[in-house]
Order: C-alpha cells, then structure tokens, then sequence
C-alpha cells in the first residue's frame, strides 16, 4: 500500500542539538526511546513543532484507549499512512486490546467484520464517514449517541481529523518508515479472509 521508499524522505530533520524546550517535549513522548522522525522533522521549526504538540490527543479524555486507537488506526490506513499507523500499531495495539484479526479489518476489512461489537463497528463507521463526505448523517449521529456523550463525539470528531492531518505530513513528507513500526505486509496476507466484506466490493 505504501507509495513510498523505506528511505525516502523530502525535508531532513533538524540538525542536533535541539533547543531544550523541544527535546524535553519529545522526551516526554517517547520516554528515554530515539524520537521519532516526524518530531524532529518537524522540530526544524520551533512555532510549528508547538502547535502540532498542542494539538494531540493522547492524554486522558472522554475516550479510551481502544477508542482512541480504533479510530487513528483506521484514519491512517485509509490514508495510506503507513509511517504513522506502524507506530500505533506497534506502541499501542496491545494495550487496546485489538488483536491481528482486529488490525487486518482495520487495515482492509470494514465495519461489517464479525471480529467487531456494536460499539466499535460505530467508530469504523465514522471514520468511513469522515474519510468518504467529510461530514456525518443523522442515521450515523444517532447511532454514535447510543454510545458516547456528546464531548466523547466531539473528541471523535477532533481526533479523526488530527490523524488525517498526520497522514498528510507523513505522506507528503515522504518520512521513512520507523524501524520499531509494523507494516501493512504484516498483515496483508490474510486480509481476504478476514474482510470478505470488503474485498468482494472491490
């Protein structure tokens, strides 16, 4: 799926040593690992590394973490955002408690995949919304309510779109992927059994 090189890269990262607002930012994040590449491509420019800090939604909020990755993980894989659904994948998967069959689906299946409940099925389905229209039907709005409070589909709302602003970044910059990061491959093998789904519609 991805459509670019493992070495590819179009903006270098910052030169080191970094300024020490940044570092002790990304330390933060990664807690004693190298940082990421998107981090110090982006830390080449103080005013921008802040604002896509300021704008993350990995604290604690309305939603868990298994809501919270179901939803980055679809947005990024329907970008096509290898770099970044690799990470996720890798740091987070287990954590939320989304197994291989749950990835795969995420990755190439659909909402319809019996690997899912009802109130997963609803994230897949608004982050299939956002991604296709950019908005969210009634039907669909109705169904997200029987779920989560109005603030949690807020926040769906926001970190759908976070996400796809990453993707962009990723994407456009060509970023390598991370070593640590999982790849679609990964994943692909069995992705027609898994997501009959979506495949026969192809």
């Amino acid at each position: 799926m991805t459509r670019y090189k493992n070495d590819s890269a179009r903006v270098a990262p910052a030169a080191a040593p970094l300024p020490s607002d940044v570092r002790e930012a990304i330390e933060a994040i990664m807690g004693g690992k190298p940082p990421l590449v998107l981090f110090t491509t982006l830390a080449r420019d103080r005013r921008l590394f802040f604002k896509f800090f300021g704008a993350g939604l990995l604290d604690r909020g309305h939603l868990s973490i298994r809501q919270r990755e179901i939803v980055i993980d679809r947005v990024t894989a329907s970008c096509d955002a290898e770099y970044e659904w690799g990470i996720h994948v890798a740091v987070y998967a287990e954590k939320a408690g989304l197994d291989d069959d749950q990835i795969r689906s995420l990755t190439f299946g659909g909402s319809d995949d019996t690997c899912w409940g009802d109130e997963d099925r609803v994230l897949i389905r608004l982050c299939d919304s956002l991604h296709n229209s950019c908005t969210v039907d009634d039907g669909l709005w109705h169904d997200l309510a029987g779920f989560y409070s109005a603030e949690a589909i807020i926040e769906l709302l926001m970190l759908a779109g976070f996400y796809r602003t990453v993707s962009y970044l990723a994407n456009g910059l060509e970023l390598p992927l991370e070593a640590t990061g999982r790849r679609f491959s990964e994943f692909a093998a069995s992705a027609y059994q898994t997501c009959p789904q979506q495949r026969e519609g192809e």
